[in-house]
């Protein structure tokens, strides 16, 4: 069974900085970490679950949602079966829970995530 945990959350000022990082495990010998399409989203309270990220398997190919364009980048590390998001240019709108994810697709404008663990508090101060 694969367990995702994210770490890495905390308080900050606006236009300030985090790195969020995502530890994986549990992926069968057949088929590894490195075959999943890895990602990000978040939900803020009251707020739908909102889509951040999705790197395609095998190209390190990222799509992000207009919002985060230019400020979060998203990276892979199949060494260690860990991703990570650097978020720059916090805003106070990007305050919420930061969730990673696996099987991540984006299509037709809308992103989907099959497998998820327990999320990052992120908040961001005026």
């Amino acid at each position: 069974e694969v367990q995702l945990q994210a770490s890495g959350g905390g308080l900050v000022q606006a236009g300030g900085s985090l790195r969020l990082s995502c530890e994986a495990s549990g992926f069968s010998s057949d088929f590894g970490f490195d075959n999943y399409n890895m990602g990000w989203f978040r939900q803020a309270p009251g707020k739908e679950r909102e889509g951040v990220s999705c790197t395609t398997s095998g190209t390190d190919v990222t799509t992000y949602a207009d919002f985060v364009k230019g400020r979060f980048i998203a990276s892979t590390d199949n060494d260690k079966d860990t991703v990570h998001l650097q978020m720059s240019n916090l805003k106070p709108e990007d305050s919420a829970v930061y969730y990673c994810a696996a099987h991540c697709t984006f299509v037709n404008g809308i992103y989907e995530y099959e497998i998820w663990g327990q999320g990052t508090q992120v908040t961001v101060s005026s």
